[in-house]
């Protein structure tokens, strides 16, 4: 077998000026490289766009889709893989498999199956990171391992693990069926006894602060959270000690609303002196995470028409920008920059809490309009500046249009 310095890498395969053109030429925007320059505004045919000052690839994102391009270059006759999907982005993902990087996807029941990989082949493991047992099968297999775990979601990893290893439950602020959430709340199995729950907002957090104030009954939290929390998890005896942790992609504002009130709820059952012994919470939060949250509050003050949020409908931190946007303005979720269809003058975009893509005519309706841009930690710049293209196409074809029913053509 190859030693191990061989077979794992977290630092890079030292290609990085080797796959800076194709990176650039694959995901570069001058658009928006003009946009920064002009103080992140631009006006064209009536429409005046604002983008946000923070938006688009966080450094781990831009970290993991750097390495896979360096896989490809390092192994170019060896079978690569990679588990899952390497970021929340079709595009992104699209392209590595359009590069020869076979997808691993998860069964009915939400596993991975190497049974197809083997110590020849090259796996990437992506920015969410992986359990410990998917690991633990890799490594056995002896495959290369190209790990691009991103920085912020191993700092959480450190306190789960810390958390079990004293003896504390670790309350997650996520979505437990988000590849992130799985791969964080797998780290209390490295010992003995070590516990998890996953709350995915405010709501069920009080569901649990209640029940540790009013020493309520366990079978509220078996039933509420049956696929929320650790196998085996006793209510009555594991919850009476917490460590808070979150996903990293969740709303910062939430998270450390929901450490603040279990904090509270600790209080009112075991009194502040002792809750050292029965709650421990740190800072947790992504940076990146946080600045496009605070970016797209500071550009929603302004006065907007429309706001244009892009991302992959399946990115938290995307659908989160999109929340934020719509309880100030119209808002539209697009997945990638051909949702905006210039010729039918039409928006393909998925509603805030909703799970289905909808299509909105006439969405340029106004003759002078100013639109609002965002894009989640996982959408290159290449897609900010075709979304951008896109929508001044639309209005040159809806003026292309006007015209000719004033000609009498239409």
């Amino acid at each position: 077998m190859t030693p191990m310095e061989q077979t794992y890498f977290r630092k890079g395969l030292g290609l990085k000026k080797e796959v800076a053109g194709a990176l650039s030429a694959d995901y570069h925007s001058r658009l928006v490289d003009r946009v920064r320059e002009q103080d992140y505004e631009l006006s064209a045919g009536g429409l005046t766009f604002r983008l946000a000052r923070e938006f688009g690839f966080c450094y781990g994102v831009d970290r993991a889709v750097e390495y896979a391009y360096q896989v490809d270059a390092k192994f170019p006759d060896k079978r690569v893989f990679l588990v899952g999907e390497i970021i929340h982005n079709p595009h992104v993902n699209d392209k590595l498999e359009g590069m020869g990087i076979t997808v691993l996807r998860t069964d009915a029941d939400g596993r991975f199956d190497f049974a197809g990989v083997n110590e020849e082949d090259v796996v990437i493991i992506p920015a969410f990171g992986v359990t410990v047992k998917d690991l633990e099968q890799l490594r056995d297999i002896g495959c290369v391992l190209i790990d691009t775990t991103c920085g912020s979601v191993l700092n959480v990893w450190k306190r789960v693990e810390k958390y079990a290893k004293e003896g504390y439950t670790a309350l997650i602020h996520g979505k437990h069926f988000h590849e992130e959430s799985k791969a964080t709340a797998s780290q209390v199995t490295r010992y003995p006894g070590g516990k998890y729950l996953i709350v995915r907002n405010m709501e069920e957090a009080l569901v649990v602060c209640r029940f540790i104030e009013e020493e309520g009954d366990p079978k509220t939290i078996e039933k509420r959270f049956e696929h929320a929390m650790s196998p085996g998890l006793s209510a009555e005896r594991d919850l009476s000690r917490i460590g808070i942790a979150n996903q990293t992609t969740m709303l910062a504002n939430e998270s450390l609303a929901i450490a603040a009130r279990m904090r509270e709820a600790m209080i009112r059952r075991f009194g502040e002196e002792a809750l050292a012994e029965h709650f421990q919470s740190f800072d947790t939060i992504c940076s990146a995470t946080q600045e496009r949250q605070d970016a797209v509050l500071d550009l929603i003050r302004q006065p907007l028409d429309a706001m244009i949020v892009i991302g992959g409908y399946n990115s938290s931190n995307t659908n989160h920008l999109a929340k934020i946007c719509s309880e100030r303005t119209t808002t539209y979720h697009i997945s990638d920059a051909d949702c905006i269809d210039p010729e039918r003058g039409t928006i393909r975009h998925k509603p805030v809490g909703g799970e289905a893509e909808v299509e909105t005519e006439d969405w340029l309706a106004c003759d002078e309009m100013v639109i609002g841009i965002t894009a989640g930690a996982s959408t290159p710049n290449n897609k900010i500046g075709e979304a951008m293209e896109r929508t001044m196409r639309s209005r040159e074809v809806e003026e292309e249009r006007g015209g000719m029913k004033e000609e009498g053509v239409a």
